[in-house]
């Protein structure tokens, strides 16, 4: 395969950021186009999840797992190359997961001796020992599964702090510059993109536009079927370190496989370094409707104090929400679309982003370079059926 020597990245979140950065590492010269400011997006309504615990195994763990092992790397990479401006708040606090009925315990803990057979730490605790992990939790525990491999970092300071090395490698990040298709030259293959701002010369494009990443593929005259989920997070008031790990119930897995359109939500609870606590989580597909609903809200709330009732007399702050990009199949986007030549996608990672960020930027180089990918792309393919069926 040959090497792009110039590629243009539609989109500076931490997909777009962290595909980026891996091509200028590999000797790309890069240059990142945002309609908006960098990580203003859907990277900066996440709670910064690093997760193995919430995945079964398949290819999307296969690459959670890759990217869990990559992060701490590219974290020291970034600290050696910026020093104090890589400060992006990794915590590997490992994870937590419960159930809270009698129902649940049994296929929580199959799904957790599933993913041990693959390779994942997954440790059974009896319920009666989760309050030695979790003093604040509910007494209602029927069955605890502790995975010290999830971890939780910034995200819109690992987004920015990979675009800052890009800039540094001599790679362009803009931001404020609309990217409205491309254009081929007479084989039909990239040679720019269009934007407000002028065209943008590239030997290929890879769209990292998140949730609107469809939107953009239809413009550049390949579509795929990503659509838009919505998610809502509560952030409480600063509280004395409270809760120890990412905690969430182990309904949370069914919520993120599901592919239903309406309200899904579950509880997830973590701490952060400043002190105010996020709570999760729901997913809804409601395009891009952008207003809270308080009914979610009241239901998010009420599911986290049920599993830390310590929680009821702490005043929430404020709650926010964004969109993610979800695949009808629930698999990430990664590679060359065969309709277009030089149009490739990193997209569709839904609520995993920031945890598959790093293994996907390193996926997309290799394969942009033409070097041996570190795990198999074949999953992650564009043409894939539910992707083409749908668009």
């Amino acid at each position: 395969m040959a090497v792009y020597p110039d590629v243009v990245v539609v989109g500076a979140g931490v997909i777009g950021a962290a595909c980026a950065h891996a091509l200028t590492a590999a000797g790309v010269q890069v240059t990142v186009l945002d309609r908006g400011a960098p990580a203003s997006a859907t990277t900066a309504s996440g709670e910064g999840n690093i997760l193995v615990s919430d995945k079964a195994p398949g290819p999307e763990l296969d690459l959670a797992m890759a990217s869990r092992l990559h992060w701490p790397a590219l974290i020291a990479s970034l600290r050696e190359d910026l020093g104090e401006g890589a400060e992006i708040e990794w915590e590997a606090k490992g994870g937590l997961v419960v159930a809270t009925t009698p129902a649940a315990a049994r296929p929580l803990l199959d799904f957790a001796a599933a993913q041990r057979a693959v390779g994942v730490d997954a440790r059974e605790i009896p319920a009666e020992r989760a309050r030695d992990f979790e003093p604040h939790l509910t007494p209602a525990v029927t069955a605890a599964v502790h995975y010290p491999q999830d971890a939780q970092l910034q995200p819109v300071l690992a987004a920015c702090a990979l675009l800052a090395a890009v800039r540094k490698r001599g790679g362009t990040v803009r931001s404020g510059v609309t990217v409205s298709g491309v254009d081929t030259d007479a084989t039909g293959r990239v040679r720019a993109v269009r934007t407000s701002e002028g065209d943008v010369a590239c030997g290929a494009v890879i769209n990292a536009c998140g949730p609107w990443s469809g939107a953009f593929s239809t413009a550049a005259g390949a579509p795929i079927a990503i659509l838009p989920r919505r998610g809502i997070v509560l952030v409480t008031a600063a509280l004395p370190p409270t809760i120890r790990h990412k905690v969430y119930d182990a309904d949370y897995v069914g919520a993120v496989a599901s592919g239903d359109a309406d309200l899904q939500t579950s509880s997830v609870v973590e701490s952060t370094p400043a002190g105010p606590v996020l709570i999760g989580s729901s997913r809804q597909r409601v395009g891009f409707a952008d207003h809270l609903e308080v009914a979610v809200l009241r239901e998010l709330a009420r599911k986290a104090v049920a599993l830390f009732p310590i929680l009821a007399d702490v005043p929430v702050m404020r709650a926010y929400g964004g969109f993610r990009p979800y695949a009808p199949d629930h698999l990430p986007v990664i590679g060359p679309d065969p309709r277009v030549s030089g149009l490739w996608h990193a997209t569709g990672h839904e609520g995993a982003g920031i945890g598959l960020a790093a293994a996907t930027g390193r996926l997309m180089a290799e394969l942009l370079t033409g070097a041996e990918p570190h795990v198999d792309p074949t999953p992650f393919r564009v043409d894939r059926p539910a992707l083409m069926e749908a668009a």
